[in-house]
């Protein structure tokens, strides 16, 4: 076992990790996992290379203890993040377009940084690919669809 793979069951409960002790190899590691409300109806979009995603907007409540402060006291600070997330396989993309308004879902996956051209300046934005998506409650729900995918019974995109 590496040393890093030994820091692992020590993360904190906060979620941070501590310092990896002097020449330990660190690996890189890009995995978001997210539990937030869908905020809009997905969006089924077709690219012009025929590819087909469907966006999902999160709303995600910020921990508040991590909340600092920015600028004047008197400033109310955000309480929420709104992420934009992005089903590209067809097992997300189906599980997707299951989903409404409101649903509290659980996402995993990835940060992607996406450039696109506006006019003649090429712009860039953070979204989260979605590797998996999960379904833990429907609005009003009486705990019948908790853990469960959308369509089906399992997990999409595993």
């Amino acid at each position: 076992m590496t040393q890093i793979e030994q820091l692992g069951p020590e993360i904190g409960e906060r979620g941070s990790a501590p310092a990896a002790p002097p020449g330990a190899v660190v690996q890189a590691r890009n995995e978001v996992r997210l539990v937030g409300r869908l905020s809009a109806q997905p969006e089924v979009r077709r690219l012009p290379s025929g590819d087909e995603l469907v966006n999902l907007r999160l709303v995600v409540a910020r921990d508040p203890l991590e909340v600092v402060p920015v600028g004047s006291a008197q400033r109310r600070r955000p309480t929420v993040d709104t992420l934009d997330c992005t089903a590209w396989s067809a097992a997300t993309r189906a599980t997707a377009v299951g989903l409404a308004p409101g649903d509290v879902l659980e996402v995993t996956g990835a940060l992607r940084r996406r450039f696109y051209r506006a006019g003649a300046a090429t712009l860039s934005r953070y979204d989260v690919e979605v590797a998996h998506v999960r379904r833990l409650a429907a609005p009003e729900d009486d705990g019948a669809t908790a853990g469960r995918a959308a369509t089906g019974d399992g997990v999409a995109g595993c």
